[in-house]
């Protein structure tokens, strides 16, 4: 008998976590996440304090980077431009949907 385990976590806005909690989470290098971070596609809470810490909902983020990386075998420039072009197509989306909700329909 297989038994399947997953781990749940609440994403809420306050929780942060550190820098190697998303290396860990993700299977990304330092070196890749540090790109994500150089492109702005994922920010720490405070650029002062170390070790850096990121708001909890980046885990999303980093694990979507992961399996872009694996499944279409990118590099570290093309997991940027793909995540960059991702996350454009949902601030696009939330937009079209703003716009349709205050139309009525």
């Amino acid at each position: 008998m297989n038994i399947q385990s997953s781990e749940s976590v609440w994403l809420n806005g306050n929780a942060v976590c550190r820098i190697d909690h998303l290396i860990e989470v993700s299977g990304l290098s330092i070196e890749e996440v540090e790109d994500l971070i150089e492109n702005e596609l994922i920010a720490p809470t405070d650029q002062t304090t170390q070790p850096r810490s990121f708001a909890l909902h980046y885990v999303l983020t980093v694990k979507t980077a992961r399996r872009l990386r694996d499944d279409f075998q990118l590099d570290r420039h093309a997991l940027v431009l793909a995540l960059t072009l991702l996350q454009r197509i949902s601030a696009l989306e939330n937009d079209l949907n703003a716009m349709q909700a205050t139309l009525g329909r």
